[in-house]
């Protein structure tokens, strides 16, 4: 009986885990900021914006992150494995910049509309 070569072992794709740890912080971001912002009663909801680089920062990496996992993945012709949170965080790191263009448009939108007064 033969134990497992190096070649047949399935390496973990940090990358990819990465990916997913990112992109989970970046759709979190602004969700917890406005949270924080509720439950602190002298912070206003429109301090909550200090979520907004946060959520861009984190979703900016894990699509990075993704990318080169599945890179990766392609060049070890699929051996090192991680398709899946490797995907997963690219659709969270895509969600946290979408909610992030979104928060600066709205914070944007509040600014003008504020001072138009």
């Amino acid at each position: 009986m033969v134990g497992p070569t190096r070649s047949s072992k399935r390496a973990p794709n940090a990358r990819a885990r990465l990916s997913l740890l990112s992109g989970l912080i970046s759709a979190a971001a602004l969700p917890v900021g406005i949270a924080l912002a509720r439950e602190l009663r002298r912070v206003e909801l429109l301090d909550a914006a200090f979520a907004i680089p946060v959520a861009a920062l984190f979703g900016v990496v894990a699509v990075l992150l993704a990318r080169n996992a599945r890179r990766r993945i392609e060049r070890t012709i699929g051996r090192v494995g991680g398709e899946r949170p490797a995907g997963a965080g690219r659709a969270l790191g895509v969600l946290g910049l979408c909610m992030a263009v979104s928060g600066t448009i709205a914070v944007a939108l509040y600014e003008v509309l504020a001072r138009s007064d």
